[in-house]
């Protein structure tokens, strides 16, 4: 895609402030458009937000940035470069990993130091394992980054075509009815390593027990890089939003979407909560399918996507925000402690919907370099994951007492003492992610891939209203930071390319797709 000429100006009304409505707002923008962004928080960011606590700015969100290249990419159409308004570090170590106080493993972008870290932690064999399965992930990586991710809306058939023959029998190593822990049973006998490599799964809000095994391509995806973006996430969505501002976006902040227009077919425009209408040639509802298909936004809307099952809800969390004092354990930027039954934690989350009862903990210490702790209080986001009930079931203080006294208890048998106090802590539920994020139960991801057809099943950025376009994470190509980033560029190809086929003369349009590497 190439921002190489300009439309009639034409308002197109962004519903949503997430990272895939900035980069449509963005580039709609520098094509001339009359772009007005409505965000019923109060700045920029979605589910990329943070919180203030006594003055310091926690990562409440996303805490890692990877495929840098799909931004780099977004940014040079518009003339600028990503480094001009962001400043990232490469980190060497992706994460520590926590078994006990006495098992621990640090894996490292570079696979060679990865794999020799393995072998002491579990032997050659597993470190022979780690190899196989590192170009296993890449082989699927790049067997489905064309004609998949690049996809305006891929679909089995299609998927097929564009592979051709030999093709086929590439997608067919891809093991697309194997779950993804099944499929690590091929590579690693130690429990640990499954059980370390199953958690990419959760990256897309899923079970490695029902996911199916083409997710190993996120461990791909982050040896490929993982950076650390100075002064916070949040500062990417800053960034996004003054970037399309500068090219004539207008944002509304603490103003909320009631209801999308429809005349005779065709978006008219967008209604707000005061009353006050706004015309539009074009809508792109940067929300979560689930809110447009429960009328969130208006009847005409809902019909235009199909129902979203409950059911289908991908993992929700339990967080601890917090400024806090830690002694004991050296700690790196990311750190999973890892709950000695996966199967049960699973169990508990989609098949009982209840908080776990022995937790894997997600540690993100925004005060970590790799060097020693902070002398005083530092900034963590701890992070369990929990069923997606917050739209019919409000967790009990007691509830959320016993979850927290087993995660804190679990640090604390590794070696990780934390001293918070309530006054510095701030505690998110998903009833809570319920209310920010309406209609999803608190579902952080949009959909769980829990079926090897569970990619083919979300929706592309056309709907069945003309007019009406979707971006965000619940959308193709799925959730996560530079994914939500596609599905916003598809969306604007996708409308670009509708209003260009409306003129007389032969448009300048934007080719669809995004480069990966």
């Amino acid at each position: 895609m190439h921002v190489t000429g300009r439309m009639r100006s034409q308002r197109v009304v962004i519903i949503g402030a997430g990272v895939a409505g900035l980069v449509a707002a963005l580039l709609l923008a520098a094509r001339g458009l009359q772009v007005v962004v409505l965000e019923r928080a109060e700045a920029p960011g979605g589910k990329m937000r943070e919180i203030n606590i006594g003055g310091a700015r926690i990562d409440a969100g996303p805490t890692v940035f990877t495929l840098r290249t799909v931004f780099d990419e977004i940014l040079a159409e518009v003339g600028v470069s990503l480094a001009d308004y962001v400043t990232l570090r490469p980190v060497e170590a992706l994460a520590r990993h926590v078994w006990g106080p006495d098992q621990r493993l640090d894996l490292f972008s570079d696979i060679e130091r990865s794999a020799d870290a393995i072998g002491r932690f579990a032997g050659s064999t597993e470190a022979d394992g780690y190899r196989a399965f590192c170009a296993r992930a890449r082989r699927i990586y790049e067997t489905l980054e064309h004609p998949f991710i690049r996809s305006p809306r891929p679909n089995l058939l299609s998927l097929l075509q564009r592979t051709g023959m030999r093709g086929h029998g590439g997608l067919w190593r891809l093991s697309p009815f194997a779950t993804l822990w099944d499929a690590l049973g091929e590579h690693f006998t130690d429990p640990r390593l499954r059980q370390l490599f199953g958690r990419y799964a959760t990256y897309c809000g899923s079970s490695p027990f029902q996911a199916p095994a083409t997710l190993m391509l996120v461990a791909h995806v982050e040896r490929e890089g993982v950076w650390v973006v100075e002064g916070g996430m949040h500062r990417v969505a800053t960034a996004l939003a003054q970037l399309a501002a500068q090219r004539g976006a207008t944002f509304h902040y603490n103003t909320a979407a009631a209801e999308i227009v429809v005349d005779r077919g065709h978006v008219t425009g967008v209604t707000l909560t005061n009353g006050e209408r706004l015309e539009a040639d074009a809508v792109v509802a940067n929300a979560d399918v689930a809110a447009i298909a429960t009328a969130r936004l208006g009847g005409d809307a809902a019909a235009a996507v199909p129902p979203v099952p409950p059911a289908g809800r991908s993992l929700s969390a339990l967080t601890w925000t917090l400024l806090a004092e830690t002694e004991g354990f050296p700690l790196l930027r990311h750190t999973i402690f890892f709950s000695g039954d996966y199967a049960a934690e699973f169990d508990d989350i989609f098949a009982r919907a209840r908080l776990p009862r022995a937790p894997t903990v997600y540690v993100c210490a925004q005060d970590r370099e790799g060097g020693p702790s902070p002398s005083g209080p530092e900034r963590l986001l701890c992070l369990v994951n929990a069923p997606p009930i917050g739209d019919r079931h409000s967790f009990a203080e007691s509830e959320i007492w016993e979850c927290e006294q087993r995660t804190f208890s679990l640090l604390d048998r590794c070696g990780l003492r934390t001293r918070r106090r309530p006054e510095s802590t701030v505690i998110t539920t998903p009833a809570d992610f319920e209310r920010l994020f309406p209609a999803t139960g608190g579902a952080l991801y949009g959909q769980a891939s829990h079926a090897w057809t569970s990619s083919f099943r979300r929706l592309g950025s056309r709907s069945r209203l003309r007019g009406l376009y979707l971006a965000g994470g619940s959308v193709h190509p799925g959730p996560g930071v530079p994914m939500a980033a596609v599905s916003g560029r598809l969306a604007a190809a996708s409308l670009l390319a509708d209003l260009a086929s409306t003129r007389r003369s032969r448009p300048t349009a934007m080719s669809g797709g995004i480069s990966m590497r």
